[in-house]
């Protein structure tokens, strides 16, 4: 195949290294994370509410498929939302929506890293390991390290292998003949059962998402037209099995008051000793797998919010200051810092929220994380439909009317569950919303003092060539 123009991304990604991509993207560290809550939400049959959340996930991946194989460019939700209503300010309004949930995620993230690092040390306080795991991200993207998709594939072996383990020792526990089953169709929850399956798919909808990142490398991506659509169906169909499996044998092993209270729940699996191995060694192997899972997800995140800042700064839609690339490291550095100061101060007010009495700073960012992704995806679904019938060709793939729709109202459902059953989680949408308004005020006041005579907002610079051969 010829070599890619300077100015375009080279395609080498295969059918079988963009399926493994998918599967870490979706498996990424969400269930290592939040599955405790999950189990707290619902009861032993929590494993509906991961069940339904991939369900629900995957029909939405079915959209994003659908528009990749008609517009195979690296820019996902905010591109498919410009083409299908060419409307500036909801285009902002998405990109800057999910630079907001790449924040949160962050958050959530590193809290989750610092309670499976508790586990190995437990002498920093939380607060401190959370903003160094962030700044160590930081610096590790300032230097110019950038994960490939073999890499990306390297972790989400390591990323299975935590999740085998504990559904090895479920098995185990099954042919011991140990296994209760009845616990799987048990609610402890008070009040209507739906509505604890519902209030379980929000929290365990953070575990399922990846399909922004996985689109945005459509570009790199060879055929996408043909590989993409089964690569992100297969991908989120062997997440959503892995995810059920492992929710199963959580419940059937651990009591789940006791899932429900841990602040590493899936340690609560390898702590019943079940296999016959130390305890002690399993647990401290579990929490370092634990750890590479969120800090590959982590850094993924880490990655995108400051590549957004960047490209945003491009088209003059915040302060130019945001296009500075290093001009050794080649990295978009001033995006990480500022990046790395809204996590940081994020996780500064979760502490403070949990020091208070609040509720805990993983659950919160998890939930601000969803809010706004169900957001994306809702519109994501509505501008597939209603692109039908443009830029089609016989190669493009077409998803089920059907099931879009179904997917666009369970979106729906859930988006207005999680605000009308958490109404201060919008206070944090808000707050996050109001950072990325207040650069594009900046940047409409004053960005004309910095853009060269004659170039119109928006239009690029021709003298403009950091990203050749970056």
């Amino acid at each position: 195949m010829p070599d890619a123009p300077e100015d375009q991304l080279k395609r080498s990604i295969t059918g079988r290294l963009l399926f493994f991509y998918v599967l870490g993207d979706v498996l990424g560290s969400g269930i290592y994370v939040l599955i405790g809550a999950v189990a707290g939400a619902v009861g032993g049959a929590f494993w509906i509410a991961f069940a339904v959340g991939v369900s629900i996930a995957t029909i939405t991946g079915l959209a994003y498929a659908e528009l990749v194989t008609k517009y195979p460019r690296a820019a996902g939700a905010a591109l498919y939302v410009n083409k299908a209503f060419r409307n500036k300010a909801l285009t902002f309004l998405v990109t800057i929506s999910f630079l907001s949930a790449s924040f949160a995620a962050s958050g959530s993230l590193a809290s989750g890293f610092a309670k499976y690092f508790a586990e190995v040390w437990d002498l920093p306080p939380a607060l401190l390991v959370t903003i160094l795991f962030v700044l160590v991200l930081s610096i590790v993207n300032y230097i110019g390290i950038t994960e490939s998709v073999v890499v990306n594939m390297l972790m989400t072996f390591v990323e299975v292998a935590g999740l085998v383990i504990i559904m090895g020792i479920g098995l185990w526990y099954v042919v011991e003949g140990n296994a209760h089953f009845g616990t799987l169709t048990e609610f402890t929850t008070e009040g209507n059962e739906i509505f604890a399956v519902v209030a379980g798919v929000a929290l365990a909808f953070f575990a399922m998402t990846g399909f922004e990142n996985a689109a945005n490398v459509a570009e790199e991506t060879i055929a996408p037209k043909k590989t993409f659509p089964r690569a992100l169906v297969g991908g989120m169909v062997a997440a959503g099995v892995i995810y059920v499996l492992v929710a199963m044998t959580a419940a059937l092993t651990v009591d789940i008051p006791v899932l429900a209270d841990s602040d590493a729940a899936l340690l609560e699996v390898v702590r019943e000793g079940i296999i016959p191995v130390p305890v002690g060694v399993m647990t401290i192997l579990f929490a370092c797998i634990a750890m590479i899972a969120i800090t590959n997800t982590t850094l993924v995140s880490v990655v995108t919010q400051s590549r957004i800042l960047y490209g945003m700064a491009r088209e003059d839609v915040v302060p130019g200051v945001f296009a500075k690339i290093h001009p050794e490291r080649r990295s978009p550095w001033v995006g990480l810092v500022f990046s790395f100061v809204v996590v940081a101060a994020l996780l500064v007010v979760g502490d403070v929220i949990v020091r208070a009495g609040g509720e805990d700073v993983v659950s919160r960012l998890a939930t601000v994380t969803v809010v706004f992704l169900l957001f994306i995806y809702a519109l994501v679904i509505v501008s597939a439909l209603k692109l039908r019938g443009q830029d089609e060709s016989e190669e493009t793939f077409r998803a089920n009317t059907g099931l879009l729709l179904v997917g666009l109202v369970g979106n729906a459902v859930l988006l207005a569950y999680v605000v009308i059953d958490d109404p201060s989680s919008l206070y944090w949408v808000g707050g996050l919303l109001a950072i990325g308004v207040g650069l594009f005020v900046v940047e409409y006041l004053f960005g004309s003092r910095d853009r060269p005579a004659g170039r119109e907002r928006g239009e690029p610079d021709p003298t403009d060539d950091l990203m050749k051969g970056a």
